[in-house]
């Protein structure tokens, strides 16, 4: 598959570079990449490519325009802001009595209750 093509899909699926690697499960730069010549797919993206040519656009996972959703999970792990809490909780003993409150009216994910 060609870079043309790989362009030509993506106007096809009216899918950007971002969209695409997510419904292939690829960084953004892998495909940017394959469109610049720089790299070339493997025949698994190139037969998973040509599955998505067949659904159609509706067989792009779409990205919310705007401000981007909330992490969640796991995904929260990745998050500077995340760690930046951390730090001050365990610095500052009386925030850390604060959220210890507040977290006690929440459940705990980490058990089955």
């Amino acid at each position: 598959m060609s870079p043309d093509d790989i362009k030509q899909l993506r106007k096809d699926l009216k899918a950007t570079a971002r969209e695409l690697a997510a419904a292939l499960e690829i960084d953004q730069k892998e495909v940017v990449a394959w469109e610049a010549g720089e790299k070339f797919p493997t025949k698994r993206y190139v037969d998973a490519m040509q599955k998505l040519k067949g659904q159609g656009p509706a067989a792009i996972p779409r990205t919310p325009k705007g401000k981007a959703a909330a992490k969640t999970g796991t995904q929260r792990l990745t998050d500077p802001k995340l760690w930046e809490i951390v730090r001050k909780l365990v610095e500052h003993p009386a925030l850390f009595d604060q959220v210890a409150e507040l977290a006690g009216k929440y459940g705990d994910p980490g058990t089955d209750a």
